[in-house]
């Protein structure tokens, strides 16, 4: 979801104000994902590298972070949404922590759409704790390190869509886009809306899935 601090910049607001519309695409973009009946949207929303951000941006994030949860958690419970969190979240003051536990409790028996926030993510860091936690168990294969990931209850990923005209994964689940169709826009994610997001849909749906076959 890139793109928040140019939109900010652009229209000569904080940084802040740019992460709140973010914030607002979001909401936008989780409702509509359940009107079309996605199976899963997954939401890079923080990850182990912006931690190099000003120390008043990363309270900020979080500050929002926590706001939408309690805002919206309400809202997920009443339309059968269910809430996933990938990275290691529990590492995060335990504020945050807390509130999280009790949004995947309140969740959890929810089977529409998943909605899975990417939360102190890097997929490096994944892939190395899941072959980590593999080796224990036996043989190192793909399999194995497959089921130790931070995803291995969700589907293949089918779609990634990058906003903002950046064209590059950024450590964002390496393992899982082996085989995923790709969408960039150079739409900032503060102005990307269910017609963007139907459009990308739309560009998957008239490609062809080799897998590597032919």
């Amino acid at each position: 979801m890139d793109g928040n601090g140019r939109w900010a910049k652009a229209r000569h607001l904080p940084r802040a104000v740019g992460h709140q519309r973010g914030v607002e695409a979001v909401r936008t973009l989780v409702r509509a994902a359940r009107d079309m009946g996605l199976e899963a949207l997954t939401l890079y929303a923080f990850s182990t590298e912006n931690w190099r951000r000003p120390e008043e941006e990363v309270s900020a994030l979080f500050a929002l972070l926590k706001r939408y949860i309690q805002d919206d958690l309400q809202e997920f419970v009443d339309n059968n949404v269910r809430l996933k969190i990938i990275g290691d979240y529990k590492s995060l003051a335990s504020d945050i922590v807390c509130l999280l536990e009790d949004a995947l409790t309140r969740t959890a028996e929810n089977n529409g759409t998943t909605l899975v926030v990417a939360l102190n993510y890097g997929a490096q860091d994944e892939i190395a704790r899941a072959a980590k936690i593999a080796a224990t168990k036996g043989p190192i294969t793909v399999a194995a390190i497959d089921a130790e990931l931070d995803t291995a209850s969700l589907p293949p990923v089918d779609l990634l869509i990058r906003t903002s005209g950046e064209m590059r994964l950024s450590n964002f689940l390496l393992w899982q886009v082996a085989y995923a169709e790709m969408w960039f826009t150079d739409v900032l994610w503060p102005d990307f809306t269910p017609d963007h997001l139907r459009e990308g849909l739309n560009a998957f749906a008239n490609r062809e899935r080799r897998y590597g076959g032919r």
